[in-house]
């Protein structure tokens, strides 16, 4: 197996134990990704892509994380101690999704994770410095919508004041839906062409 490229997203907080998230290519035809650096007691390792472990709520059978207290679709208290323990005692939260088989191969990710990670923070240095691990925009912001990013809220006096937009141009200024318009009243008039059809 060779890996032929690793990319890798620093992360910013030196407070973390977290220091990147990475990607690794394998014989320039398979890409792991969403694996993470973390410092250890004795060192950087590699924790491999992975996903919390679930069970099913007794009650609704709904699937729950085995951390949760309650049932996420039904409420049902759910009992705290419900993972299988490890050699440790340890319980067993997360399954990888993608592992190396033998000490060889872990070895070798870790290694070339690691060699990524420090070429990575001399290359951050630089002023025209990009990150090349692709998140996918995870990272970015969503556009709002159009009338959401328009309107905003201010604060003057210690009062908060809100702005609308001005409408679209070829809108009537009141177009509202004629149920909205007529909520309570006796009559509904379908249409501007038949007037008064709808009296009782």
């Amino acid at each position: 197996m060779l890996i032929t490229e690793v990319r890798v997203k620093l992360v910013e907080d030196p407070h973390e134990r977290l220091m990147a998230f990475c990607s690794i290519t394998l014989d320039g035809c398979f890409v792991i990704r969403d694996l993470k650096l973390i410092q250890g007691k004795t060192g950087p390792f590699v924790a491999m892509p992975s996903r919390k472990l679930t069970d099913r709520c007794p009650r609704c059978h709904a699937k729950n994380h085995l951390r949760a207290g309650y049932c996420n679709q039904c409420g049902a208290r759910l009992h705290d101690d419900r993972a299988a323990k490890d050699g440790d005692g340890r319980a067993k939260l997360y399954a990888d999704i993608a592992h190396p088989i033998n000490s060889a191969c872990r070895e070798q990710i870790q290694q070339d994770v690691v060699e990524a990670y420090e070429r990575e923070l001399i290359l951050a240095k630089e002023p025209d410095y990009v990150c090349t691990y692709d998140d996918y925009g995870e990272e970015r912001f969503a556009d709002l919508d159009e009338y959401e990013f328009a309107t905003e809220t201010i604060a003057a006096n210690g009062q908060v004041h809100r702005l609308d937009p001005p409408e679209p141009i070829g809108r009537n200024h009141r177009e509202t839906p004629d149920r909205e318009r007529d909520a309570g009243s006796v009559s509904v008039q379908t249409s501007h062409d038949d007037f008064g059809a709808g009296l009782i």
